[in-house]
């Protein structure tokens, strides 16, 4: 017999309990009419006593339990049942038959069950009468209404049920919540349709053995078809991403550079390269103004041309939406270049010629805006130390290329030439080589490097060009006794470039700048030197040189250390001139 009902005495198999009357956990126990397992014999333990009978309260009249037949038997204690005495409800080699109870005390009692035990509206059971031979017969019945049902509470266990009925135990549960079903869906459970219908129709029949073996949660879990187009929409958008990076991989890396077909628009755009700029930034500055379609474009088609590195820094004139190719042939057009170009020795008032034209303006426009605001523009502060100069800025407009498209304002194109040449002169550490040099100032070796870019023709001519006036600048050397008597400061003064001038004509004019008539230096630069005259300056020979003739009158240059050898000079030049 099972344990319900069990109390701390012995007490018969009630009807009530699950396993009443049912057909046989093995279908070989024994029926009524049919013979015992053990060959109909009562079976009795070892030194324990035949088992009382009962009334038809309990057990049939005149029937012994067999052994088989649910008797049970208790260890003994020294004559005595232990009170707290557990049943074990394993089912080893032994088989129980099937039990016959009277029914007489229990006609119209109907069994239902749920999923959790015996129904709500089961019939109070009838207490069975104490047995007087029982040493526990006095204590409360199992079915009393003083004593706990064990099965009856929403906390209980299930009863036992036979092997037949018996599933799997459900796996315990844990704190992890996968979601509202509470498990794996079923599509990756394994389930399909048709069971997911039947468990359905189970479930509205209310199976006790269908809702016990799912935990009593009712419903079983369906497919859903959001699982079908999660996996999906993951796989298709993994691919088209993967393929989509991939193509723009093989472009970048293997195809051609995007680029546009053609020489461009009617519409035209002015770009300002900077000095020092290589391929990537120029071809960077140009797709951002519109003019090629990629930077990679544009480097290809530079290194593809034969003059494509000889672009320089300046202001280039070009279309939108021209082709790479077409773009690098019109920057080496020099139609196309908006720059206005310093060559050394050019004097300021060609520069300032030169802005007005690149800039469409009015001549004399640049002119008058370096006298107004020449303070302003970066002159360094040794700069224009003479009441006399004429012209603030010259010698400051450094040579080399400068942008100057139509719509920028004189006073940026000036600043960036005023700026180049105070960073130029600063790494010449000016200051301490006009000492060595026993120069007033730094302008005065400007002064002196406008000079020799004026009348040299030749780097060797330049250094030789600088002792020459370094000697003669002392006045106690016995040729010209200070004076430097150079045709280039009487030019300056007519902003002219005349080597044909008469002595009477350079000898009666006094300006500070004609050095026939003044002795010494000219009050500031009558130029703008490059670097190679300004090397030289800094660092001249030193033979002895007085004197210099440009014997053909344009490009050859010979020197004299004393007037005599000058006068020789003189004549080759005539004859030369045909003078």
């Amino acid at each position: 017999m099972t344990e319900y009902g069990r109390g701390e005495g012995s007490e018969p198999w009630n009807p009530e309990d699950p396993l009443y009357g049912d057909g046989g956990w093995e279908g070989q126990q024994a029926h009524a009419g049919q013979q015992s397992p053990y060959g109909g014999q009562p079976q009795h333990y070892p030194q324990q006593p035949q088992q009382q009978q009962y009334d038809n309260n309990g057990w049939g009249e005149g029937q012994q339990a067999a052994y088989g037949q649910a008797q049970q038997q208790y260890p003994q204690h020294n004559g005595q049942y232990d009170q707290h005495q557990q049943y074990n409800h394993q089912y080893d080699q032994q088989q129980y038959g099937q039990q016959q109870y009277d029914q007489q005390a229990y006609q119209g009692q109907q069994q239902s069950y749920d999923n959790n035990g015996w129904a709500a509206n089961t019939q109070a059971q009838v207490p069975y009468p104490a047995d007087p031979s029982d040493p526990y017969g006095q204590q409360a019945a199992a079915y009393g209404a003083e004593q706990q049902d064990y099965y009856d509470s929403p906390d209980a266990y299930p009863p036992p049920e036979p092997p037949s009925r018996r599933r799997a135990e459900p796996e315990p549960q844990t704190d992890w919540d996968p979601g509202p079903d509470q498990g794996e869906h079923a599509f990756f459970a394994g389930g399909d349709d048709d069971q997911d219908d039947s468990d359905d129709l189970d479930d509205a029949q209310g199976g006790r053995g269908d809702r016990r073996g799912r935990g009593g949660k009712g419903a079983k879990k369906r497919r859903s078809g959001c699982a079908c187009l999660v996996v999906l929409l993951v796989f298709g958008g993994g691919t088209a991403g993967v393929g989509y990076f991939g193509y723009h991989f093989y472009k970048n890396r293997f195809g051609a550079a995007p680029d546009y077909a053609g020489g461009g628009t009617s519409q035209m755009v002015t770009i300002q390269i900077p000095k020092g700029a290589g391929g990537y930034e120029i071809g960077r500055l140009l797709k951002d103004a519109g003019v090629v379609k990629s930077v990679d474009a544009f480097v290809s088609a530079q290194e593809q041309n034969d003059k494509g590195n000889s672009i320089q820094a300046g202001a280039y004139l070009l279309k939108k939406e021209m082709s790479a190719e077409s773009a690098v042939a019109m920057m080496l057009d020099p139609k196309s270049q908006n720059n206005v170009l310093v060559v050394p020795g050019m004097r300021n008032a060609a520069v300032y010629t030169k802005i007005d034209e690149k800039l469409d303006l009015a001549s004399g426009t640049t002119k008058k805006i370096a006298d107004q605001k020449y303070k302003s523009l970066g002159l360094p502060s040794w700069a224009n130390d003479n009441k006399d100069i004429k012209d603030p800025l010259e010698g400051f407009l450094y040579p080399g290329t400068y942008p100057a498209a139509k719509g920028m304002k004189p006073e940026s194109v000036l600043k960036d030439m005023v700026t180049q040449a105070a960073e130029k002169y600063a790494t010449y550490d000016l200051e301490a080589k006009a000492k060595a040099l026993k120069l007033d100032s730094p302008l005065q070796v400007i002064t002196v490097a406008s000079l020799v870019q004026a009348e040299g023709k030749t780097e060797d001519d330049y250094r030789k060009m600088a002792e020459v006036v370094y000697n003669r600048l002392n006045l106690a050397n016995p040729e010209t006794y200070g004076f430097l008597q150079f045709d280039s400061t009487f030019n300056y003064v007519k902003n002219e470039s005349n080597i044909e001038i008469s002595e009477k004509e350079i000898n009666s004019n006094k300006d500070p700048y004609n050095t026939y008539t003044n002795k010494g230096l000219p009050p500031g630069p009558i130029d703008n030197p490059g670097d190679t005259a300004m090397k030289a300056t800094l660092d001249p020979t030193d033979d002895g040189w007085y004197y210099f003739v440009a014997t053909d009158g344009v490009n050859k240059t010979e020197f004299a250390k004393t007037h005599a050898e000058f006068l020789h000079l003189k004549e080759k030049f005539n004859a030369s001139t045909a003078r």
